[in-house]
């Protein structure tokens, strides 16, 4: 596993996701964080136990960079991402229906343990590259989500500049850059595989327990 410091998260910034969840569009980013406990383990090929006693649990593939190095005022992206993988940021959905009306943060909602599964990083080819391939998660071989990054609202570049701006961001720190629509609902058993182009990062099986 690489190393991670922080886990930085993106929320809504794939317009189309915000839609499937009646969400309006954020005009700027909209970040929240998880616990490094919420990544302990790698999808290869193993089982992975998430919460099954808090209802429905939903899966959000997303597109992750990881930092190589100290943010400092200027730098782009390419300078500074060192990796890229992609991830699943697991949501219990009923749990963060209620947060929200009860206007409490989604902690108990994002950060359990294993709600940032990840594949292994692979080396980062560049912002241009990575427009030219789409990622896509497939559950028990049939495609559920499809996005690229040239779809997101707020791009890299912005995310970087904003999350350093706000939070910090140094060497360790990983960005979940957010979810395309598709999500949906985790059943016990479902066959999980990320996909970046026709090439395999990761599979795991989820158990419900």
């Amino acid at each position: 596993m690489t190393d991670i410091a922080n886990i930085f998260c993106v929320g809504r910034n794939y317009a189309l996701h915000a839609k499937e969840l009646n969400n309006a569009v954020p005009t700027s980013p909209m970040f929240f964080s998880k616990p490094t406990h919420a990544a302990v383990v790698e999808a290869q090929g193993q089982t992975i136990e998430l919460p099954g006693d808090q209802g429905d649990v939903h899966y959000e593939a997303e597109w992750v960079i990881h930092i190589s190095h100290t943010y400092q005022p200027g730098m782009q992206a390419n300078d500074l991402v060192d990796g890229m993988s992609l991830g699943i940021d697991f949501t219990l959905r009923d749990v963060q229906s209620e947060l929200k009306k009860k206007g409490h943060p989604w902690l108990l909602a994002k950060g359990f343990l294993n709600s940032a599964v990840l594949t292994p990083f692979i080396p980062f080819p560049g912002i241009k590259a990575c427009l030219k391939t789409d990622f896509s998660l497939e559950i028990n071989g049939k495609e559920v989500q499809r996005g690229n990054i040239g779809q997101m609202i707020f791009d890299p570049q912005t995310l970087i500049e904003f999350c350093a701006k706000h939070y910090g961001l140094g060497a360790g720190d990983i960005l979940f850059t957010g979810t395309p629509a598709g999500v949906g609902k985790v059943s016990d058993g479902d066959a999980f595989a990320l996909l970046w182009g026709k090439e395999t990062l990761g599979e795991f099986t989820a158990a419900l327990r």
